[in-house]
């Protein structure tokens, strides 16, 4: 006959802390891996970043918990490599000239450095500005160049625009036109001579109507490239001229895209 093995009160006792053991084993890796799953967002604060950084921040709403840690990070923080720690990092709303030149040539080069390794960048509107390689603080990031610098300053307002057939699938849209938000950011074209250091850039939008107003001329804006991405080196670059996070019912479009920069 087998007999039951007796199972004394310290065996017990061990089982129990083995399995307490694997349980918080268990636990920590659950963590580790959400930590690692989670999107580390530097958006640039300083001389230069307007107000919509506010906005720009709430625009990735409840997801911001659990996918998105969001930080600020200055012109100085950028130049001693603080962006090593981060995935993104998104130059918003304001003075892309002021951005720039606050960043100086060794903050400039630090962001390069950033996406070329892997990392991503969003620019929206003087983001857009800076990103572009037609300005001598510019990061030279897309082979892009500022269609009438002259009249940058054209107004603010909704505009129209066409989607492209990639965009529509990629911002999970029903139909190819959408209404934004507008205000004095850039119209994007291709420079006539190709810059061979420079990413060519893909246009997932173009401006369908214009805002032509402080004696910017008509029939410029339509058809300029409102929203372009590109890969630079290992990472990637999108720009908005205009502002998603400043349009209801397109906010969205924020978090979208920066998950696709982060994307490996």
């Amino acid at each position: 006959m087998n007999e039951h093995p007796i199972v004394t009160m310290p065996r017990l006792r061990e089982r129990f802390l083995s399995l307490a053991g694997s349980i918080v084993c268990l636990i920590l890796a659950a963590d580790s891996i959400a930590a690692e799953q989670c999107i580390r967002v530097a958006v640039y604060q300083g001389d230069g970043a307007g107000g919509s950084s506010t906005k720009l921040i709430r625009a990735f709403g409840e997801d911001s918990v659990d996918k998105f840690e969001i930080e600020r990070i200055t012109a100085d923080e950028i130049v001693v490599g603080e962006l090593a720690e981060f995935d993104v990092l998104v130059h918003p709303g304001g003075s892309g000239g002021k951005q720039g030149r606050a960043l100086g040539e060794e903050g400039r080069a630090a962001v390069r450095d950033f996406v070329q390794q892997g990392g991503g960048y969003l620019g929206v509107c003087a983001g857009a500005y800076l990103a572009t390689n037609d300005y001598s603080w510019s990061l030279n990031l897309i082979d892009a160049k500022v269609v009438d610098r002259k009249h940058w300053a054209r107004g603010n307002g909704k505009v129209e625009l066409q989607l492209s057939e990639e965009a529509v699938s990629f911002f999970g849209l029903e139909e190819a036109e959408a209404e934004i938000y507008y205000a004095q950011g850039p119209l994007l074209g291709r420079r006539e001579w190709d810059d061979p250091e420079v990413p060519d850039y893909e246009s997932l939008a173009i401006y369908s109507s214009e805002i032509a107003k402080k004696g910017a001329p008509e029939g410029v804006m339509e058809g300029t490239s409102a929203a372009v991405r590109c890969d630079y080196g290992d990472g990637r670059v999108f720009c908005f001229g205009p502002h998603p996070e400043l349009t209801d019912g397109l906010e969205h479009w924020i978090p979208t895209v920066v998950d696709w920069l982060a994307d490996e």
